[in-house]
């Protein structure tokens, strides 16, 4: 069985998404729901890589059960940029391309989560099956916040 690659896969792209929608909450802070919203799903993918490493035992992996922390300095910088800089048209077409990465991680994402949860669901693994069903969904949602946000603000961004 190869579900080792894959939970070390999901385990990569979970931490990177959650990192990618840490830095996209600090960049756009002056935008509250991008900032707080942003900061919550965040949080959803860090419960998320806890999950993997705890199922990935079982397949004799051993993933790091602590989720990448906050950003450091740089990000720092770029919050307190970002609030000087407010919503000028580069921040606000930057607010563009970061959500559209969000969307494709979490489109990747979910894509994992959906191939593990058929091999799960053929091997009869019920554990493993209950994290994807856990999980999967949130990642479907974070996919969806982003594509609204998109949707939202594309026209308005692009048209000025």
């Amino acid at each position: 069985m190869k579900f080792d690659l894959v939970l070390r896969e999901l385990h990569r792209s979970e931490n990177a998404l959650a990192q990618k929608l840490l830095h996209v909450a600090e960049r756009h802070k002056v935008d509250h729901e991008i900032y707080h919203l942003g900061r919550d799903l965040a949080r959803w993918s860090q419960d998320h890589v806890r999950r993997i490493a705890e199922i990935a035992a079982d397949y004799g992996q051993d993933l790091d059960h602590e989720p990448k922390g906050e950003p450091g300095l740089p990000h720092k910088v770029r919050e307190r940029g970002s609030e000087l800089m407010g919503r000028r048209s580069g921040v606000a077409l930057a607010m563009l391309i970061d959500l559209r990465e969000v969307y494709t991680m979490a489109a990747g994402v979910s894509v994992d989560w959906e191939m593990l949860a058929q091999a799960a669901q053929g091997i009869k693994h019920h554990d493993l099956l209950a994290v994807c069903q856990r999980c999967h969904p949130e990642t479907l949602r974070q996919m969806r916040w982003a594509n609204g946000k998109l949707k939202e603000a594309s026209t308005q961004i692009l048209v000025s």
